[in-house]
């Protein structure tokens, strides 16, 4: 490490007076050079510089056409097109090349040299997800796709091709898997039927998730293995009977999940080094993996001590029984680095919208017989809540219907009350900004229950990308009224800081499309919105461009206790950036969900780079 006289401020200050003093003194200072830096600080041995200009080998100084230093400008750096990175990843310094008057521009002294140019590209801080899985985006990637195949031939079809490329999948010792599919696409024809009619997928081990990963759909073969005296009824979940057997929806997906046979460590870990890989194409450094068991953060905190393990996460606590307590099975962790984080935990109210287990106040528009499920009573979330909060776990809720928002911010704030037991001393919103209760979706909630959020400070974990994919059926699910005064807030919640992200693999992970899904309330992939509002869905719930890029940085890093440290380009705080084709402050807003990415740095360590793909090989710079 530099000592505090050799400061980046001082070596810098130093070598460019020098540099105006003469071309003796500029060919004296000429700087080496290495691949991944403008300009690498030598020692003073090496260069022959005065202490006081030289550094450790591998602090590194970058320059770019821009650099936007926070999603919402700090002034002090609006003209940054330069930083420094210590030999630890952190930035040591931001500035611009052409700040100071009395001394040489960067471009000059890089023409005198004739060494380098600045780089190509506009960067950005290191985006965040707020809320994703990484484990299962990476097991995604090696299942059979079926997002978007909208009728049980499509489907056949890709089950089919994937056969095909993993030859022995769909055997008894390794089911084949698959995520995508929507029943409202498949016809009234059993589910487990449905591949039985092609003889290719005859007597296979199928186990395909719904689009929202809250239903599973099982072949004929998996059906055989069950029991076949089932429960009529599941609490929190159900088995649909109609229009005949094959789909399991929550708390009933574990009939089926016992059965299935588990993949090992080995297996995992090559799902999580494929996720990393993707994750960084699309500019992320980081993400909050929204339910880890404690197994699976035994190997993430093994992998994350390897240079294999590249990406910044966030991990919440799932216990293998969902909604129990056991602190015991995932001791809090902290890597100083800040490659991994466990100190929050994920619980879960209901279901999801799109299959109606989301738990409602009134029951469904569309199906007047049900208002959902929960997946747990009011009175053991509350418990469970008290109990991981005093245990000193950040406590976060999965909630998307109105009743189950109720029902997390009754439980959150009882347990804020059991951690500031004084109201009189301080308000409770001054306890909730220590302790940062979150709402996992946060989709839908009665606007009593939002005016109790704002007061409390409680912060949503919100997805724009779902609000566009719901649009197509959320007004037949819940009525206009409903879904006019209760669903996808996310302009009328900027007061309490949203952290926003994708749920991927439920939607893509790209960040642009969720930007381009909150400011234009329209689908990333069509560029448009359902009919009767084809120029955006609700869009006085809308956020600018800045506000929404500000909930992939500054807003996911507070949400994960990084403020300061994770989502800005600032002195002090972890080197990730991202490099952009083209300035974001001069493109239109159709062009977000096209935006591309360059490159990818983590710790002043670049884990991708386009120009590598044609290779078959992403850079990382070592």
């Amino acid at each position: 490490m530099a000592s505090a006289s050799s400061s980046p401020a001082v070596r810098w200050g130093l070598r460019l007076s020098l540099l105006a003093g003469g071309v003796a003194v500029v060919l004296a200072l000429q700087p080496h050079l290495l691949p991944k830096g403008i300009f690498s600080h030598s020692s003073s041995a090496k260069n022959n510089l005065p202490a006081a200009a030289a550094g450790e080998d591998a602090v590194q100084t970058y320059c770019y056409q821009s650099v936007r230093t926070s999603a919402i400008i700090d002034n002090n750096n609006e003209k940054a097109n330069c930083f420094s990175v210590s030999p630890d990843g952190k930035f040591t310094r931001v500035f611009s090349s052409t700040s100071s008057p009395s001394s040489p521009s960067l471009e000059e002294v890089v023409e005198r040299l004739g060494e380098t140019e600045i780089r190509k590209g506009h960067v950005l801080p290191g985006l965040w997800d707020g809320h994703g899985h990484l484990l299962q985006y990476g097991e995604f990637l090696h299942s059979a796709d079926l997002f978007g195949a909208d009728s049980p031939a499509k489907v056949r079809r890709r089950l089919r091709a994937y056969l095909a490329a993993n030859p022995g999948v769909g055997t008894g010792a390794e089911w084949a898997r698959g995520i995508g599919w929507d029943q409202m696409t498949m016809g009234g024809m059993p589910f487990a039927d449905l591949l039985e009619e092609d003889e290719a997928l005859r007597g296979k081990y199928f186990m395909l998730d719904r689009v929202d990963v809250h239903c599973t759909w099982v072949s004929r073969a998996v059906l055989e293995l069950l029991p076949h005296d089932l429960p009529e009824e599941v609490p929190g979940g159900e088995i649909v009977r109609t229009p005949g057997m094959g789909v399991f929806c929550d708390n009933a997906m574990d009939l089926v999940t016992a059965l299935w046979p588990k993949p090992g460590k080995e297996r995992k870990k090559t799902w999580v080094a494929s996720a990393m890989r993707e994750l960084h194409k699309v500019g992320l450094v980081g993400m909050h993996d929204a339910g880890v068991l404690p197994a699976d953060l035994a190997m993430y905190d093994e992998m994350s001590r390897t240079d294999d393990w590249t990406l910044r996460v966030y991990a919440m606590v799932e216990c293998p029984e969902r909604n129990t307590f056991c602190p015991n099975e995932a001791p809090k962790l902290e890597h100083p680095e800040g490659m991994l984080s466990v100190r929050s935990v994920k619980l879960f109210a209901d279901g999801a919208l799109g299959s109606w287990g989301s738990a409602m106040i009134e029951p469904y528009s569309d199906r007047p017989d049900t208002s959902g499920s929960l997946l747990v009573n009011a009175s053991t979330l509350t418990s469970l809540a008290r109990s991981w909060s005093a245990a000193g776990f950040q406590v976060n809720i999965h909630a998307i219907g109105d009743l189950a928002n109720r029902l997390a911010i009754d439980a959150l704030e009882a347990a804020l009350k059991d951690l500031c037991p004084d109201s009189q001393q301080e308000p409770l919103s001054a306890c909730q900004s220590r302790h940062r209760f979150r709402i996992e979706h946060a989709q839908i909630i009665h606007p009593a229950d939002q005016k109790r959020m704002h007061a409390l400070g409680i912060i949503p974990s919100i997805q724009p990308t779902h609000a566009t994919s719901d649009m197509a059926y959320a007004a037949r699910r819940l009525g206009e009224e409903r879904t006019r005064s209760e669903t996808y807030r996310m302009r009328s919640l900027l007061d309490v800081r949203p952290v926003l992200g994708s749920d991927f693999p439920v939607e893509p992970p790209n960040p642009f499309e969720g930007i381009y899904a909150a400011v234009t309330r329209k689908s990333p992939r069509t560029g448009s919105g359902p009919p009767g509002h084809e120029a955006g869905w609700h869009v006085e719930e809308a956020l600018s461009w800045e506000q929404a890029l500000d909930g992939f940085t500054r807003g996911a890093a507070r949400g994960a206790f990084l403020e300061g440290r994770a989502g800005v380009i600032r002195e002090g705080a972890f080197a990730d950036w991202v490099v952009l084709d083209e300035d974001v402050g001069g493109v239109g807003v159709e062009e977000w969900r096209g935006l591309g990415v360059r490159e990818t740095w983590v710790g002043g360590r670049m884990v991708y780079q386009r120009e590598a793909e044609s290779g078959g090989e992403v850079r990382e710079d070592l």
